[in-house]
């Protein structure tokens, strides 16, 4: 059985796609599965400042904010920045501050002289902070477990500026929710995994900590204040390098989130944070660019090889072996990172996460304008 030139060129390209491929599952991604998970510290070293942004959040507090401020930890402060709320979170923050001391309220008033978005709101509450850690989290968040702040203090190392935290989303009922579980999964592998591999480019504000000085002594986010998202992502793209950054995914130290519950919500969450990527230092962009266009050439490069008789065997080898290579690294990863009942979906969320990421891209060309709340 001879091939043909096209043939051939159409078998080469797959090829180099899967080795690709297998670069990123096998030394970056297979780094994360295999590490050992860290031990909570046996007690607390430095006070903490919990800095949570919070727009029309009313309901939200009620339910996770005293899971925050009950955190079994001597010395830390809850800073709740309202920014401009107008559905009764400021009477909430008024009767939980009565009864918690450690509750700081920061209120953002309506004006022109304000800079409207969560950064303007994450620079007041880093600036109302008392202590030089800084622990972020959200209004509709709750922490896996009392110690959450003991695992993301400071760590003994002074030199570590920087702390990635991982947060998952509640499970809901739905094909929505599986995707944006699986979605939010191979971000957090991702970010992980490059900053295990000394090449930390984001983090995620729902679970992330650093130093106030590291904040100042760079400026804050002047440099893209004009960007509605990125507080917490091109923070941590700016500033975090081999030396200063380290992860944290004990299951304690955990902070779990609710999903969006409607597609377009969740479209709105993504073009945020894709305009955000725009951002990225150059290297990083083209390590996630490359990631995605690899996926791309992948499935389109192996469908163009099942029309052709002499290539369809040896097209569908190369999925299969595929599937098989990861299907033993990311199964692992997802009990790892709490979500190891999506195992048994692995396959065809895959799929279907890449057509989402594609058709995500296509859309954030078209639509420009993004807000924050």
């Amino acid at each position: 059985m001879e091939l043909n030139l096209l043939e051939i060129c159409l078998l080469g390209a797959l090829a180099f796609c899967f080795l690709v491929q297998l670069y990123f599952s096998l030394f970056i991604h297979l780094k994360l599965a295999l590490v050992k998970v860290e031990a909570l510290p046996e007690q607390a070293k430095n006070p903490i400042s919990v800095i949570i942004c919070a727009r029309n959040e009313a309901e939200n507090l009620k339910t996770y904010l005293p899971t925050i401020l009950q955190q079994d930890y001597p010395n830390f402060e809850v800073i709740v920045v309202n920014d401009r709320s107008w559905d009764g979170t400021a009477d909430i923050l008024k009767e939980f501050a009565k009864k918690y001391e450690r509750l700081k309220v920061v209120s953002v008033a309506d004006g022109e002289k304000f800079i409207a978005g969560k950064k303007f709101a994450v620079t007041m509450g880093i600036k109302a902070a008392s202590y030089e850690w800084l622990v972020f989290t959200d209004a509709d968040c709750e922490p896996a477990s009392p110690n959450w702040l003991m695992g993301m203090q400071q760590p003994e190392d002074e030199s570590t500026e920087i702390v990635l935290g991982y947060s998952p989303y509640f499970k809901k009922r739905g094909l929505l929710n599986r995707l944006i579980r699986f979605e939010t999964f191979f971000t957090a592998v991702n970010y992980l995994s490059f900053a295990l591999k000394g090449m930390p480019y984001m983090g995620v504000g729902r679970n992330m900590a650093y130093k106030k000085s590291l904040f100042f002594k760079n400026k804050g986010f002047a440099a893209h204040m004009h960007i509605p998202s990125g507080d917490d992502d091109l923070f941590v793209n700016a500033n975090a390098n081999r030396y200063n950054t380290e992860i944290r995914i004990n299951k304690e130290t955990q902070v779990w989130s609710e999903p969006k519950i409607s597609f377009i919500a969740y479209l709105r969450q993504k073009k945020r944070h894709f305009g955000a990527g725009k951002m990225y230092k150059s290297k990083h962009q083209f390590i996630l660019s490359l990631q995605i266009v690899i996926q791309f050439l992948f499935y389109g490069l192996g469908i163009a090889l099942l029309c052709f008789p002499k290539t369809l065997y040896i097209a569908l080898g190369v999925f299969g072996l595929s599937i098989l290579i990861r299907s033993f690294i990311y199964p692992r990863l997802l009990k790892r990172l709490n979500y190891g009942e999506l195992s048994w979906w692995f396959p065809l969320l895959d799929i279907i996460l890449f057509v989402f990421l594609v058709f995500n891209a296509i859309l954030s060309i078209f639509v420009k304008k993004v807000q924050w709340k």
